[in-house]
């Protein structure tokens, strides 16, 4: 069965979180952390979902992130929680974050000079953000009437808790990181440690517990509650509409007459897969002419593809998703075009051992 892993940072966003699974059991790292494990379920389908309360801050987040992926094996992790809501969101709001920048990395000389430190989330993760963003199914998840905005933005994440908008720190957030729609304490960490584990899928939910301004207010007026829940219920429904894509795709790519000898590779490692296109479109976008460059590597490597089904003149986006499933039809193809694109990586480079270690594999 597949696995995600969600962490928060407090109590209030574990229960929320914990919620929206059954059958929950308690399970004891070998180290002392605590975690629930507990299924999730959507249009019959089951997923493991495992859950653990990490406390603040982006260190303590990393640290039981990483065991988390050490014991689970999950395929995606998502944070679930609260944040301060720096521009354009209200209370209740929930942020999707692109990618969180880590505000404390800098240098101190006779002003504090920001070094841009910045974690992205994974592409296919923050699609499906986007895609539920612009449906209203999630709201169905919610136990209140209310109809809160999803924001796929960028975030801010550091150490402090920021109370007032009139703060230097707030200033500094505002100039140097003038997208970040929210500020919170763990999400760099946790795409830290997602870089460091490329075969889990990573994503930072956030609702909106406060304006920063009022923030004590608005606590005790329990929207640290309301954002969780709203947050929690988002996050649900990305996870279920992920998984349920996911699992299409695998039944397509069975029916699509891919070898049968690389079928199960496809299927039962999705994120692999994915990382490899994406590799394709990164270095094909750096090329100035890439769909005479990808024609070219074809020739090169002596392969039989349809060239007809191709259009080497579309954009690099929609050049490789054509091209992908047609090099995949046959395997000997494949892996002798694979062999050819290697050669053009960077030697040494994570891109370069990547499509190495798919090569080793199939031979």
């Amino acid at each position: 069965m597949a696995c995600a892993v969600i962490l928060t940072a407090i109590r209030i966003e574990y229960m929320a979180v914990r919620a929206h699974l059954s059958d929950l059991s308690e399970e004891i790292h070998s180290q002392g952390t605590v975690y629930e494990r507990g299924k999730f379920s959507i249009d019959g389908q089951e997923l493991e979902v495992g859950i653990v309360e990490t406390g603040a801050g982006n260190s303590p987040a990393a640290i039981e992130a990483e065991r988390a992926i050490a014991y689970f094996k999950p395929d995606v992790i998502l944070f679930v929680g609260v944040a301060g809501g720096i521009k354009d969101v209200q209370l209740g709001d929930v942020v999707a974050a692109t990618k969180v920048y880590g505000y404390e990395s800098g240098k101190v000389a006779e002003t504090f000079r920001p070094r841009p430190d910045v974690g992205l989330s994974n592409y296919n993760m923050i699609q499906r953000a986007k895609a539920e963003a612009r449906k209203t199914d999630w709201l169905a998840r919610l136990s209140d009437s209310a109809k809160p905005n999803v924001f796929v933005a960028p975030i801010a994440a550091g150490e402090k808790v920021i109370a007032n908008k009139k703060s230097d720190l707030f200033e500094f957030l505002q100039q140097s990181y003038g997208d970040a729609l929210a500020v919170e304490m763990e999400g760099r960490g946790i795409l830290q440690v997602a870089h460091a584990n490329q075969q889990v899928s990573a994503l930072i939910i956030r609702g909106i517990s406060d304006l920063i301004d009022g923030k004590n207010m608005a606590d005790k007026e329990g929207f640290q509650e309301v954002a969780a829940h709203h947050a929690s219920a988002f996050a649900f429904e990305v996870l279920g509409k992920f998984w349920l894509s996911r699992n299409q795709q695998s039944i397509d790519l069975e029916n699509s007459g891919i070898h049968p000898k690389y079928t199960k590779f496809l299927a039962d490692d999705f994120e692999e897969r994915m990382k490899l296109q994406q590799i394709l479109i990164d270095y094909f976008n750096a090329r100035q002419k890439p769909g005479e460059h990808l024609k070219s590597l074809v020739n090169i490597s002596q392969i039989q593809i349809d060239t007809a089904a191709i259009d080497y003149n579309l954009p690099v986006r929609e050049l490789i998703p054509n091209f992908y499933p047609e090099i995949l039809k046959s395997r000997d193809d494949f892996l002798l075009f694979l062999k050819i694109f290697q050669s053009h990586l960077l030697k040494g480079s994570d891109e370069q051992l990547f499509v190495n270690q798919i090569i080793a594999r199939m031979q």
